[in-house]
């Protein structure tokens, strides 16, 4: 994954190391992972070896993406294989990586990582293809007539670009955190004031209960009752006085 680039390319600096002008590497003159061929090829043609030295960051990262990152597809590739594919083709090339690669995943080795070779990357767990690509890596390194020089540092850098993978292929993304419920507030609800400090919203009367009404119709009922009565009674005593 792209996002995995600045990771993988400090791991790889760390691998490569600083100033190296041994006589018995064919790279030759190297700085940081670096050549002196590449130099003069991507960054300065007439280059010295005292300009290589002094390369800058900016131009290095500028190198390392173009001509390895980019090259391999790091940015299409799993987490983990990006790193392991990445670190091979800085060590050996970008070809020579992607061919391993598609051997490990079982597809054609035309040396370009293209649909087909990413889909079968897909359907294997990462971490099987990074060991099947170290595995592979390290043989193809045991066969070189410069294994008894350099053999020692090599299987250290695949033991630690092993480990390195694996560790990030078995990363994942933090699941979200589901939000949680409001607690409720210990502080009686705010009541919005305006200037004067008068409650702008003044809360509105009680309801009634549901039983009001009935309760009401009942007490005029009553009192229609004993309106009656009297009148009935002082009817009765009119009539009562003039027999």
């Amino acid at each position: 994954m792209d996002r995995n680039f600045a990771r993988a390319l400090a791991l790889v600096l760390k691998s490569e190391g600083g100033w190296s002008d041994n006589p018995a590497d064919p790279g030759g003159a190297t700085m940081k992972g670096v050549t002196l061929a590449n130099f003069r090829r991507y960054v300065k043609a007439d280059a010295t070896k005292a300009d290589l030295r002094s390369i800058g960051d900016a131009q290095l990262a500028t190198i390392y993406r173009r001509f390895y990152w980019d090259a391999a597809l790091g940015a299409e590739l799993p987490d983990g294989v990006d790193f392991a594919v990445f670190d091979f083709a800085v060590n050996s090339g970008p070809g020579r990586a992607a061919k391993y690669l598609q051997a490990a995943v079982g597809v054609a080795q035309d040396g370009r990582i293209g649909p087909a070779t990413l889909a079968a990357v897909e359907a294997k767990p990462a971490g099987v293809i990074i060991d099947a690509l170290c595995d592979a890596r390290l043989a193809f390194l045991k066969r070189l007539p410069t294994w008894a020089t350099f053999g020692r540092g090599w299987s250290d850098r695949i033991k630690s670009v092993r480990a390195q993978a694996l560790l990030m292929s078995a990363q994942r993304p933090a699941a979200p955190v589901a939000a949680s419920a409001p607690v409720p507030s210990s502080q009686p609800p705010r009541v919005e004031t305006s200037a004067n400090g008068a409650p702008t919203d003044q809360p509105g009367p009680p309801s009634r209960p549901s039983g009001g009404k009935t309760a009401a119709a009942a007490g005029i009922l009553v009192l229609m009752a004993g309106a009656l009565a009297a009148f009935w009674h002082h009817v009765t005593g009119f009539f009562g006085s003039i027999f």
